[in-house]
């Protein structure tokens, strides 16, 4: 079954190692095949990346677009390890990006990325508010 990728005018996204621009048309592709698709939505450049959560989802990023993953594994794992001593409270959000790519399911590795993302700004957001001892 093919995956069906609608395009607003000048949308971009990532098919393989490819970046494919949209022209001032709204477009309907349907692509069939294994190659990694990430829509721009779902793309995070690397100078946003700017939180240590962000940067995980860089390299998980980069591992669902690689071939071989696994060389960016140390990467992920060390990123992994400074987060979870950094902030606890995330290991339930680490445990759920680690248990889809275990089961190979790399794009809702990504999804639940983003939720790992949400909860850490949640975590800065009471950081900065909270009074000093």
């Amino acid at each position: 079954m093919a995956l069906k990728v609608e395009l607003k005018p000048g949308e971009r996204f990532i098919l393989g190692d490819s970046v494919i621009t949209n022209d001032d048309q709204r477009t309907r592709l349907f692509v069939e095949g294994d190659a990694p698709i990430l829509r721009e939505k779902d793309i995070l450049r690397l100078e946003d990346a700017d939180t240590p959560c962000k940067k995980i989802y860089i390299v998980l990023q980069m591992m669902y677009l690689s071939v071989d993953p696994k060389q960016h594994h140390p990467l992920y794992f060390q990123l992994i390890d400074d987060v979870l001593r950094a902030a606890p409270s995330t290991a339930p959000y680490i445990e759920a990006v680690n248990s889809k790519i275990l089961t190979g399911e790399m794009y809702k590795g990504l999804k639940e990325a983003k939720k790992l993302i949400e909860y850490e700004g949640t975590l800065l957001n009471n950081a900065k508010t909270s009074p000093s001892l």
